[in-house]
């Protein structure tokens, strides 16, 4: 199944267009070519269906509109007992084994939880800690340059960030990344806390207890699955880690990781 999105044409856009059309969303032209009328129509159809509005057609959305069925899905047989502490730890070269033994389990039990233990989500959410905490346990951020200034207080540059929800010091420091994604600003940690039943506005230093970092990294995966499957789906790691991390740091681990689990699971 091809990811569909603005500039591609050929037959699986005809097809797309036609399906948007039937159900009611017009791309105008049925001409087969993904021009601005296609994405609106797609995105109105995911606004329509509860899904992430982004205007690009993933796994997801096609199967919505009836393009694929849910067991034409390559993960769809993936176990995930088939993920163990010998082949993850393929993926942390340089990783203690014992920090595999110890947080692999919950992490695993999170990802069902939330629904999301296929094989992409999976290879996500470990290539994810190898990117963020490469040693595979809960920790805190350390200072630098791109949260502290010269002579200010640890993570001041964190403290008046509107897009982290901080409201001042000492938010800088008090919501920094924690946990095995990183979990970073007051938004984030009473979105996500709330959403695993803890209260991490009070309790901050929770992000990074085993259990709760496991959760929380679920957590932040669910809310961001539908771009992210998209984003998998085409192959675009660029995409997949910025959708996490905002940016590109880390992107050849997270790559590197992903790519190596990809061959060792079945």
């Amino acid at each position: 199944m091809t990811t569909l999105k603005e500039g591609l044409s050929g037959s699986e856009v005809e097809n797309l267009q036609k399906a948007l059309k039937a159900q009611g969303f017009d791309p105008g032209i049925i001409d087969g070519i993904f021009g601005p009328g296609t994405e609106a129509a797609v995105i109105a159809f995911q606004k329509s269906e509860g899904l992430a509005a982004d205007g690009i057609a993933g796994p997801k959305t096609q199967q919505a509109l009836g393009l694929v069925t849910a067991t034409a899905t390559p993960t769809a047989a993936f176990k995930i007992d088939s993920v163990t502490v010998n082949k993850v730890s393929k993926m942390f070269p340089s990783t203690p084994l014992g920090n595999i033994t110890a947080n692999l389990p919950p992490l695993l039990k999170a990802l069902q939880v939330a629904d999301l233990a296929d094989k992409a989500m999976v290879l996500m959410a470990l290539s994810t800690i190898r990117a963020e905490t490469a040693g595979f346990e809960p920790i805190s951020e350390f200072k630098s340059r791109f949260n502290t200034s010269p002579n200010g207080h640890p993570f001041d540059l964190y403290d008046n960030r509107k897009d982290l929800g901080n409201k001042g010091s000492p938010d800088g420091e008090r919501f920094k990344g924690r946990g095995f994604i990183q979990l970073t600003g007051r938004t984030n940690y009473d979105i996500h806390g709330k959403a695993i039943g803890q209260d991490l506005i009070n309790n901050p230093e929770l992000a990074n207890d085993p259990d709760i970092a496991a959760q929380l990294l679920a957590s932040f995966l669910k809310a961001k699955e539908d771009r992210i499957r998209n984003a998998l789906a085409d192959n675009d790691m660029a995409l997949a880690r910025k959708l996490v991390n905002g940016g590109s740091h880390g992107l050849s681990a997270f790559t590197d990781a992903f790519r190596t689990g990809n061959s060792l699971f079945d």
